[in-house]
């Protein structure tokens, strides 16, 4: 009876694992669990994008209250002010703005690397011919300048030495008796940006415009991402009512996406792996959210905001930020309530966060991120030690008096259900528990698993060197050293402990560990420290409690016949 139980739980624990991993792939947007097929080009113009591929919202020019789906989508009048990209330039940051709207299209991050082309800063914002990703605001309610209108632009083009702040100004014309200031401010090592929104009532009636924020990009995966593993990417909604909802771009595609419509706090942000971008607005103002699809294979999340009315000659100003940066977690902690968890940790957060702060404080004093990863780890074998040793003596029993297992199993190969009546009394006799060896450690998973989303998680980890030759705790093990001696570590493991009786499960155990090992090899060198820490720990620490109960270490080799 023990024999079949602990055939069907390996078996259940090989197709979740083959189930789990083939649906987070899919939820992911991969077709296929191992080799996904190659996803359509980015349909984007080489050009100056349309009106709709901009993410221009269609509405009626004259609507006096606006939805998403009200702002103005025909082009501006002509302008004699020539449209003009305007580069920037702060310590950490390289930036292009477009004078069409005054609208953020380009930030270079000079202290990250690309994934692809190292040699080159990892660019997150972007409008080219292969990828469109913009922030853009304007007014809506009315006819006023949007992020179509024409702009001129003053201020500096770069941060100088002693210089802490650098500003650019974007001033619009009167469109409609409106004008629209745009003041992006930034600041020395700093990805946030402030932006400040003076709108002017230059007419002869009063207006209601109201203020619109909005991200737009592609539904295109990030260059660079592994096919082994994924994360999302999309946008991402929080309030304080509903919390951090990410919406996925396919739920946009069918009218799906459930969101936090009316709030009073909150950001609106675009994530993907290791980075973001979010528009920030403060608490206490009132905003409508709102995510659409604007063209083909084009997205917009975004919120909108009413000003009061304002009279001929009267102003209104509204201040914003606009984070486009890293995802490190102690900064976005401190930006905005809730903007910490565009780092997904998934549903183990509760677990991650605390993990996550251990390893920045040991990080403190090693200064490595590889071997602040082999500190923590032996932290969590030292918290689990009792309860490891639970499972590990409860394995030596079983290891003891599986000869006596074997040949009775022998002698009573022809009378199955004697042989079950035998197995159960050696069991009580001797007082082994055949489950001992698995429940701690099935309570101590989700804390491993909650690690792996950590370190999956952390920008700490790109272009983190370790030792010798893993230059990137991020990246795959360029050599496959450190894969291949998770293999070997996971399979001494395997042969320290007890032989199953029944030779299917036998197989298993040693055909589970070789498939999971595979994998291992196209992840990051990080979580393979990771992985082969643990086991060498687990390794020690078993082959301890074996010697110290008088059952001599020995390995079992697996016998395929």
């Amino acid at each position: 009876m023990n024999d079949i139980r602990r055939t069907i739980l390996w078996v259940i624990f090989g197709f979740s694992m083959v189930l789990l991993w083939d649906q987070w792939q899919l939820y992911n947007g991969h077709k296929a669990t191992f080799f996904p097929k190659p996803e359509a080009a980015a349909q984007a113009s080489a050009t100056s994008p349309t009106p709709a591929a901009s993410g221009v919202p269609s509405a009626s020019a004259a609507a006096p209250a606006a939805t998403p789906g009200q702002v103005p989508t025909s082009a501006p009048a002509a302008s004699a002010t020539p449209r003009e990209k305007i580069e920037v330039e702060t310590d950490v940051l390289k930036l292009s703005f477009d004078t069409e709207g005054g609208s953020l299209v380009r930030t270079e991050f000079t202290r990250h690397a690309d994934f692809v082309d190292t040699s080159k800063p990892f660019v997150l914002l972007d409008q080219s011919s292969s990828r469109v990703y913009v922030a853009q605001t304007g007014l809506i309610g009315g006819d006023f300048p949007t992020h179509k209108a024409a702009m001129k632009f003053s201020g500096e083009r770069s941060l100088k030495d002693g210089q802490n702040e650098l500003t650019l100004r974007f001033e619009s014309d009167a469109q409609n008796g409106v004008k629209l200031v745009k003041t992006y401010t930034l600041q020395r090592g700093s990805y946030v940006i402030g932006v400040k929104h003076e709108v002017v009532n230059t007419g002869t009636t009063n207006v209601s415009p109201q203020l619109y924020l909005q991200l737009v990009r592609d539904g295109n995966k990030p260059a660079g991402e592994s096919s082994f593993y994924s994360t999302f990417t999309g946008p991402a909604i929080y309030t304080e009512a509903k919390k951090y909802h990410k919406v996925e771009f396919s739920d946009i595609e069918k009218n799906k996406a459930e969101i936090d419509k009316t709030s009073p706090n909150g950001y609106v942000a675009m994530v993907q792996h290791y980075f973001a971008s979010a528009w920030l607005l403060a608490d206490g103002i009132q905003r409508e959210n709102f995510v659409r699809k604007v063209d083909t294979n084009l997205y917009a999340v975004g919120m909108i905001t009413p000003l009061a009315e304002l009279a001929p000659g009267q102003s209104k100003t509204v201040t914003t930020q606009l984070f486009s940066g890293p995802q490190e977690e102690k900064v976005l902690e401190a930006l905005a309530p809730g903007l910490d968890l565009v780092k997904d940790y998934g549903w183990l957060a509760m677990l991650s966060k605390p993990l996550y702060w251990l390893l920045d404080k040991l990080f403190s004093f090693i200064q490595n991120w590889g071997w602040s990863i082999v500190a923590l780890v032996l932290l969590l074998k030292i918290a689990f030690y009792w309860l490891n040793a639970k499972a590990y003596a409860s394995m030596a029993k079983m290891k003891a008096i599986n000869p006596k297992i074997m040949e009775m199993r022998e002698r009573l190969k022809n009378d199955p259900q004697k042989m079950q009546q035998e197995m159960m009394r050696i069991y009580r006799e001797e007082k082994v528990n055949p489950m001992g060896g698995c429940f701690p450690i099935m309570i101590q998973i989700p804390v491993f698993i909650a690690l792996y989303w950590v370190l999956l998680s952390s920008v700490e980890m790109r272009n983190a060197p370790w030792i010798g030759w893993i230059h990137d705790l991020s990246a795959p093990d360029p050599y496959f050293i450190l894969p291949l001696v998770m293999t070997l570590t996971t399979l001494l493991q395997t042969a320290l402990n007890p032989a199953p009786p029944d030779p299917m499960q036998a197989k298993l155990m040693w055909i589970m560990p070789l498939v999971f090992s595979v994998m291992f090899f196209f992840f990051p060198a990080g979580l393979v420290l990771y992985w082969i820490t643990n086991n060498i720990l687990s390794i020690a620490q078993q082959w301890m409690i074996n010697t110290r109960m008088g059952v001599p270490p020995q390995f079992n080799l697996p016998k395929f016949k």
